[in-house]
């Protein structure tokens, strides 16, 4: 005989709720204090945040089992820890740095006089710069300038501790002008950019796994002091399981709010974080600083399925069968669904954001969702080719 008050227990413990967040559970988590002593290649601890200084690293990346021992030290500060990290003095080359920046504020004229870019993740569209791809942009316009920022040994240890080797760097460029207003506190890619709703759906287990997934970072391209805004953050906030449903709860906001902490970074610091830690681009509150970063995105080489798959083809054979099963009612709605599941593509990303940017949204339109919406309208199929065509075309750099 079942035992429902079994079965009950598992589905609760399996499938979290946004109804079952508690604010408590959170603040227990985030009062707990980082004992230098536990992380002996730090410098510093500062707000509950660990400081490196690179310079005198140096020599422990130059050996292969003392860099070891930083990157496990570093693995554990994020996912058990404090989740965040600051690296001070990461890239010496201050140089190489302003002729980057110069690149970028070039690139930023450009998409201005164009009228392109805009949308962001969290913010008001248009009240900052913001440039999509950076990494791409970089790389085509200086290939000698874009060597020399990303040989930096610091982005590649961490990267490499947090997600093994062979990871994928994406960036993007981000300006806070003077007056540009925080961001929500949030989490970030990949459950971070979805709803309560669509949240609930993922087990327990894949909420855990998303934020091994991607490691995020930043490198400061100018002085940021705590009056231009550098990243809000709040220690510890990674840990607590239900954090994705949790984020644009009221409650777990004012709480994000009074207790966020923020630390200044000078021109070639860089900060680190789990993308399950509660975090904010901070307001602008200087007269005349804007506030350059460069967002690192970098992902693991393990999301990717085994086969390559012309996904777009087969929707395009398969879209008049299930147009006429669903008028002839051959085939279940549900069914359709789970057709559709198996062949079009069901996530938004990767994308090319200058021309697919978030606008309306966390995400663009998936090529599931469009075929549902053909389906939903009877179109013929020649016009779902079309707009499958012109999304593809939407995501080619």
């Amino acid at each position: 005989m079942l035992n429902h008050s079994t079965i009950a227990a598992r589905a609760a413990r399996v499938y979290l709720k946004a109804e079952d967040c508690r604010i408590e559970d959170l603040a227990t988590l985030c009062s707990q204090t980082v004992s230098l002593a536990d992380y002996p290649f730090a410098a510093d601890v500062q707000k509950n945040i660990l400081i490196y200084d690179c310079p005198t690293l140096l020599p422990t990346l130059s050996n292969e089992e003392d860099r070891r021992a930083l990157m496990a030290e570093w693995a554990e500060a994020l996912l058990t820890g404090p989740g965040v990290v600051v690296l001070k003095g990461a890239e010496p080359d201050l140089a190489m740095l302003d002729e980057a920046s110069a690149l970028f504020w070039n690139l930023i004229a450009e998409q201005n006089r164009a009228g392109t870019g805009g949308g962001d993740h969290f913010a008001k569209p248009g009240a900052n710069d913001r440039i999509w791809n950076s990494l791409e942009k970089h790389c085509l316009a200086d290939p000698a300038n874009f060597a020399r920022y990303y040989a930096n040994p610091f982005l590649a240890a961490i990267s490499e501790a947090w997600l093994g080797p062979h990871y994928q760097i994406t960036a993007q460029l981000n300006v806070v002008n003077p007056g540009g207003a925080a961001q929500s506190p949030h989490r970030d890619y990949h459950l971070g950019f979805q709803s309560a709703a669509q949240i609930e759906r993922y087990p327990r287990h894949v909420q855990l796994l998303s934020p091994v997934l991607t490691l995020q970072g930043a490198i400061a391209h100018v002085d940021a002091t705590v009056e231009t805004g550098p990243t809000q953050l709040l220690p510890f906030s990674q840990t607590y399981d239900a954090g994705y449903l949790a984020m644009n709860r009221p409650d777990f906001r004012a709480y994000f709010v009074e207790n966020h902490v923020q630390l200044p970074l000078a021109k070639g610091d860089m900060l680190f974080f789990s993308p399950a830690l509660l975090h904010a681009a901070g307001t602008n509150r200087s007269a005349d600083v804007r506030r350059m970063v460069n967002l690192f995105q970098i992902s693991s080489a393990y999301g990717r399925a085994m086969e390559t798959v012309d996904r777009a083809r087969m929707t395009k054979a398969l879209y008049p069968v299930l147009r006429k099963a669903k008028n002839d009612g051959t085939l279940s709605a549900a069914q359709i669904a789970h057709a559709i599941a198996a062949s079009a593509e069901g996530y938004s990303f990767p994308t090319n954001l200058d021309r697919d940017p978030p606008l309306g949204g966390m995400a663009p339109k998936t090529q599931a969702a469009l075929v549902a919406e053909a389906l939903a309208q009877d179109w013929e199929p020649n016009q779902l080719g079309t707009a499958l065509d012109e999304q593809a075309a939407k995501k080619q750099t």
